[in-house]
């Protein structure tokens, strides 16, 4: 006879399959699928979509989520994953950059600009650089240098002149569209 964990004495036989109850958890949707944390709810969205769901497009770079790579949008809105437990996800939609492209696999057109004006340097801040811009772009259609540079992310290699132009690029061609 077999002993179940946690089960001290119950007599179970043995390829017998026991249902559990559902586990309490934090239900969300991520990049459009529902999921459940029944982990630690202090537990940082950015680590849980590293290393529970391999979501690795967002970044670490700081504990304060200062320099932008760890971005996220959270029902729509660009956020810090670094800053935000699960536990205040409850309930919530979260995009990452991995999320951005249409699912039958088209670019999103900020993502498709990026690659047009070459805004990929070492690639370490260009899924934070993405989350916010198509934040900025949601809030302001045809956004001005002056709405690009409220912008929190960071470059160490030098593509924000390429980012500005890939962001005005898309701005640009919303203007177009009737």
């Amino acid at each position: 006879m077999a002993q179940l964990q946690g089960q001290d004495h119950l007599d179970v036989p043995e390829n017998t399959i026991v249902p559990e109850k559902i586990r309490a958890g934090i239900a969300l949707e991520i990049n459009g699928e529902g999921y459940r944390h029944t982990g630690d709810p202090d537990m940082p969205l950015l680590w849980y979509l590293r290393d529970v769901l391999q979501l690795t497009g967002t970044k670490y770079a700081d504990a304060k989520g200062l320099s932008g790579a760890d971005l996220v949008l959270i029902d729509g809105k660009a956020t810090s994953a670094i800053t935000v437990p699960m536990g205040k996800l409850a309930g919530r939609k979260v995009t990452t950059v991995e999320g951005l492209a249409d699912t039958d696999g088209r670019l999103h057109p900020l993502q498709q600009a990026f690659i047009d004006e070459d805004a990929i340097g070492c690639g370490y801040c260009t899924a934070g650089w993405l989350i916010a811009g198509v934040d900025l772009l949601r809030r302001h259609p045809h956004p001005t240098d002056a709405d690009i540079d409220t912008l929190p992310n960071l470059c160490r290699c030098g593509c924000q002149s390429r980012v500005r132009k890939a962001i005005q690029r898309v701005g640009e061609a919303k203007g177009a569209q009737p």
